[in-house]
């Protein structure tokens, strides 16, 4: 029996001293979960839009057929035509973002009308030419974009892009009607032809997160692909004088709907560290 009384007290005693070095120990700090993540990572994107173009002047290859008194009035016009994209960017914190770029801009057909009042020589003269065709444009460019913050759920963002761009000029024709001095009429065409360029763009839009995988995008782009130029012009009966015809300044208002995938998005937080125990 003593010994029993012995054993209890001996265990009480082991006890209470345990209990009062570990109250002596410094406590764990408690686990606080780490701030939202709203950036980091690879994404892809796809774009769909359509242009509005424009171009500053479309001139023949001959320079001397334009002198100080030719005198003459150009209109010109493109329809729009669509455009398709896809890309992979990277989302470097939670206002830059970068992304390289490839887009198909489809065909866009354009006429043109030049009304001449004067020839080279200074001589009265009065007609016009006609002229018809169509355009399309292959583009990879390299953009870099800037966030301006999130209100309601919607990022505006604004960016800017370098790159190059194959401008191809198809189904050129040129109708000539010549009434002073007297009435003439001729037609020539010209064969496909295209060339790469620089091409630089400016960028603004408003993009909206559906969830940490997809976002929304509604942009605005400002976009010049440089000069085009058709093949060499033949008339009708085969003449040629080998001049091309060139369209220089090269530029179109884009609308783009956009998509970024997120392709591999993180957590809101990150999982607390798992419970470890020493038996």
């Amino acid at each position: 029996m003593r010994t029993l009384k012995t054993a209890l007290a001996a265990g009480a005693a082991s006890f209470m001293a345990t209990a009062a070095v570990a109250a002596d120990l410094p406590m764990p700090p408690p686990y606080m979960p780490p701030p939202i993540v709203d950036f980091g990572g690879w994404y892809l994107r796809g774009d769909i839009g359509f242009s509005n173009q424009r171009v500053k002047d479309i001139h023949y290859g001959r320079e001397s057929a334009y002198t100080p008194l030719t005198s003459f009035d150009q209109q010109s016009s493109f329809n729009s035509a669509g455009i398709f994209g896809l890309g992979v960017g990277y989302q470097f914190n939670n206002w830059f973002r970068a992304d390289l770029i490839g887009q198909y801009r489809g065909n866009s057909n354009f006429t043109a009308v030049d009304r001449f009042t004067g020839n080279a020589s200074g001589s009265p003269y009065s007609g016009q030419d006609n002229y018809n065709g169509s355009k399309s444009e292959w583009l990879v460019m390299v953009n870099g974009y800037v966030d301006l913050g999130t209100w309601w759920g919607v990022t505006p963002f604004i960016g800017a892009g370098v790159g190059t761009a194959q401008v191809k000029i198809s189904g050129f024709t040129d109708t000539g009607i010549n009434t002073i001095p007297f009435s003439t009429t001729s037609y020539a065409s010209a064969p496909s032809d295209s060339r790469w360029n620089f091409a630089w763009a400016a960028h603004a839009g408003l993009a909206y997160r559906v969830n940490p995988a997809l976002t929304l995008e509604l942009a605005y782009t400002y976009l010049n692909m440089g000069d085009g130029q058709t093949g060499v012009l033949t008339a009708y009966d085969g003449a040629t004088t080998g001049n091309v015809f060139k369209f220089k300044d090269i530029t179109s208002h884009d609308i783009k709907f956009g998509m970024r995938w997120a392709i591999d998005p993180m957590p809101a937080y990150l999982p607390p560290p798992p419970l470890v125990t020493k038996g």
